[in-house]
């Protein structure tokens, strides 16, 4: 059992203490041998105390505080601070409400039952988790779209702007981002060595797997057998991806499946690429209707040349859509990987400028909401 009285996020750490490192405040044997335990699962080493540390700059300074219930009376009279949990083991005290107030508890938490929830939010202040990744998905109105090379031009854009930028191929069939990326004998980890991925997957440990491409990391496919992840690790791997800030991008494939649906999940916005055609608008318009299922912000990226009597504009008028731009048609997107150049690479021409005014107008969405 665990519930919330307040959700602030914990305060960043500063100060004494370890980086990173919780203060549990204890007496209990028992229930510290099990918060060490839960610490020790997460990879943060934390500071103990039987009572409030004198001097109380680590009360303070911490990124998280777990308090045994045993010594509720005893921290009463500390400074109120959000980033607090009490945590007990007796599901029918209902005392330990009125205690999780008298110390300003944001989080009462009951063992064994919490030991999830509370494993994940030790490692999230032992990474130092601040705001997630912004989470862009591309993926083509029809075969052909150019969506991969969409994706891979705002990720080496992100990148160059100097942005912590992760690059997710989602398409098992696409070929491959690393291939457009020039990588492909690059040395790190792929989707296959993730697949038996479950619960919690460390960020700082998922990033420096992969491979480093043009300043960005990438996560694609091999060339081997293996065409998909179970649901789970693609969860785990891509919360993990976002919790470490900065862009995350990802190349969808056009079905929705259980673990495209994962994806779609932790996107904070999607980009439907569709060329200036009829028929392309229409099978755009099944490709929205099922990912509009999952995803709430679905915008329409309309690529030229175009058909007589089509603009941007009535494209994304006939799907229903947010405009989201106008993909400029440019020799690189004929030849988009020529020698591991990938497009937008160069810093110049109408596909990195739309790239870079792009991100302009979403980072300052993300930071206003």
């Amino acid at each position: 059992m665990s519930g919330t009285i307040t959700h602030d996020p914990p305060p960043p750490t500063t100060g004494g203490g370890r980086p990173g490192a919780p203060l549990i405040v204890t007496e209990d044997a028992g229930l510290l041998d099990d918060l060490l335990r839960l610490c020790a699962a997460a990879g943060a080493t934390p500071e103990v105390h039987h009572t409030v540390p004198e001097p109380r700059g680590s009360w303070e300074a911490a990124p998280l505080v777990l308090v045994g219930d045993d010594a509720a009376r005893r921290v009463r009279g500390a400074a109120r601070r959000p980033g607090v949990v009490l945590v007990g083991r007796d599901q029918d005290d209902s005392g330990v409400w009125r205690r999780a107030v008298e110390i300003g508890a944001d989080h009462v938490l009951m063992l064994p039952d919490g030991e999830q929830w509370l494993v994940d939010r030790i490692a999230d202040v032992a990474e130092g988790v601040g705001r997630p990744a912004l989470t862009v998905g591309v993926i083509g109105g029809r075969g052909g779209a150019g969506a991969s090379t969409l994706a891979c031009a705002l990720a080496v854009t992100s990148a160059r702007e100097g942005l912590r930028t992760l690059l997710v191929d989602a398409d098992p069939l696409g070929g491959g981002l690393d291939v457009a990326l020039g990588g492909e004998t690059a040395k790190g980890l792929r989707w296959p060595a993730f697949a038996a991925s479950h619960g919690r997957v460390g960020g700082g440990a998922l990033e420096e797997s992969l491979p480093k491409l043009h300043s960005l990391r990438v996560l694609s496919w091999d060339r081997g057998d293996c065409l998909a992840v179970p649901p789970r690790a693609v969860r785990a791997v891509l919360a993990a991806a976002r919790r470490g800030g900065g862009i995350v991008v990802v190349d969808l494939p056009r079905r929705v499946d259980d673990g495209v649906a994962e994806v779609l999940t932790q996107l904070d916005l999607g980009l439907l690429v569709v060329p200036a055609e009829l028929r392309a608008v229409a099978a755009a318009g099944r490709v929205a209707s099922a990912v509009g299922m999952v995803l709430r912000d679905l915008r329409v990226v309309v690529r030229g040349p175009y058909t007589p009597g089509l603009d941007d504009r009535e494209v994304a008028r006939l799907l229903g859509l947010p405009l989201a731009g106008d993909m400029p048609v440019e020799p690189a997107l004929r030849r988009p990987h020529q020698a591991g150049r990938p497009p937008g690479v160069s810093g110049r021409g109408p596909l990195a400028r739309f790239c870079k005014e792009f991100w302009e107008r979403a980072l300052v969405e993300a930071r206003a909401a």
